[in-house]
């Protein structure tokens, strides 16, 4: 027996604010949810499994229109025609109540209740898919508390949707432990809402597919489904499969050994080509950070956006379908040792000391923040500024640390070069 456990779907993601970047393969980014669903019901058909879980969150949210719902119900109408059931259940981000449309779905799916934990059986195979969705987008209630005990003699599947005892970035819906989970019996447990793919336990088995799709910068690394195969009531394997449409990525490139901007360049061009290689046809998008230290970095921070934009050139010439460079972050930093200068007992040192004794001073970054960067925040668009977007607020305390530091950094070199002209 054969089934696939996926999750986290969020058809028609939208994808905010990418008109915004030059080279950006739009279409492609758009259609990456829609693209990806069609690439799990083509391999459930080719695998021809025995049913197919999706573990919430089917949709982004409410259906800007009923495209989103005839799109959903068509590619379900594939695996109906070939015989294979789905079970699923929503999440926080399709709760019932978030949803005002709605189409009948096709008779192969069965969306299970949001009000009590439900059951579903495949006699023929002695399944048992036990589950609930949610009503409202912030459940905090242990769900499983509800759940029913196993079945006897049958493969029992835990549906859910849960940020289980808390995970990082991830806000902790649906509240429960492993140890509760155990104690039902079950032999499998499909969750969601966790967008990488994660093995909790092993006995049972407690899954997260992660998502079938990444969104953002920070959903890195291969995306799909799990293809779990059962013999004689056991999970033998779990295999992921790889169904994603577009790969995210973080590139970081180490200016240590690197003596000028263009070598700086040409690192990042062979790491992105390395990326590309790899992929076999699917879009790059890729974040790249450059880190070590060295006299490179004063260049790239003294020239932010121009080489921030041939970095980004980068990814144009090698195939705007192919590679995207959606941000460039410089973490490196200059050569010269601030500790060293900090210690000189001059002018500039009592600066540094300055900036330094401001970044660990929270209270104070945050009036600077709002007093320097509040009205600029007010302007900016949401996706320029909303971290599930990769974006940062300009007025955060991450925000005015790291630009204090680059201060420290500028001046430094700078002053270091004047220094050298004066000798």
């Amino acid at each position: 027996m054969r089934f696939l456990h996926a999750a986290d779907l969020h058809l028609d993601s939208p994808l905010r604010g990418l008109s915004r970047y030059h080279g950006a393969p739009e279409e492609t980014l758009r259609g990456a949810t829609r693209r990806a669903l069609i690439n799990l019901v083509d391999e459930a058909l080719k695998l021809q499994v025995d049913f197919l879980l999706l573990a919430g969150d089917l949709y982004d949210g409410d259906w800007p229109d009923y495209n989103t719902g005839l799109f959903f119900t068509a590619q379900m109408a594939r695996l109906n025609h070939a015989g294979i059931p789905v079970v699923a259940i929503c999440g926080n981000h399709d709760a019932q109540s978030k949803i005002t449309k709605g189409l009948r779905l096709p008779p192969n799916v069965r969306m299970l209740s949001v009000e009590k934990p439900e059951t579903v059986t495949f006699e023929e195979i002695q399944v048992a898919v036990h589950g609930q969705g949610f009503k409202s987008p912030a459940v905090w209630d242990d769900l499983t508390t509800g759940y029913p005990n196993a079945h006897p003699g049958a493969f029992n599947i835990g549906l859910l949707h849960t940020g289980l005892e808390g995970r990082p970035g991830h806000a902790s819906y649906a509240p429960c432990t492993l140890d509760g989970l155990k104690r039902l019996g079950y032999h499998y447990w499909a969750l969601g809402h966790i967008h990488q793919r994660e093995i909790l336990c092993q006995d049972p088995y407690v899954v997260y597919p992660g998502n079938l799709q990444g969104r953002h910068a920070r959903e890195t690394g291969s995306k799909g489904a799990t293809l779990v195969t059962v013999c004689d009531g056991v999970v033998e394997t779990l295999q992921h499969l790889a169904l994603d449409v577009v790969r995210w990525t973080q590139i970081e490139i180490d200016i240590t050994a690197l003596r000028s901007t263009e070598e700086v360049l040409r690192a990042a061009e062979r790491a992105l080509q390395e990326e590309l290689e790899q992929l076999g046809g699917l879009t790059l998008a890729a974040r790249i950070l450059t880190t070590g230290h060295g006299p490179t970095h004063a260049e790239l921070i003294g020239h932010r956006e121009y080489w921030v934009n041939e970095m980004r050139n980068l990814g144009v010439q090698m195939g705007q379908e192919s590679v995207w460079v959606e941000k460039v972050q410089f973490r490196s930093n200059a050569a010269l040792d601030l500790e060293k200068v900090a210690s000189q007992h001059d002018a500039f040192s009592s600066l540094l000391d300055g900036l330094r004794d401001l970044s660990s001073d929270e209270e104070q970054l945050r009036i600077l923040g709002e007093e320097l960067f509040s009205e600029l925040e007010r302007k900016l668009p949401l996706p320029w500024k909303n971290p599930e977007t990769g974006g940062l607020s300009p007025a955060s305390l991450v925000a005015v640390k790291e630009a204090l530091g680059d201060v420290g950094h500028i001046l430094a070199t700078h002053l270091s070069e004047c220094g050298e002209n004066l000798r």
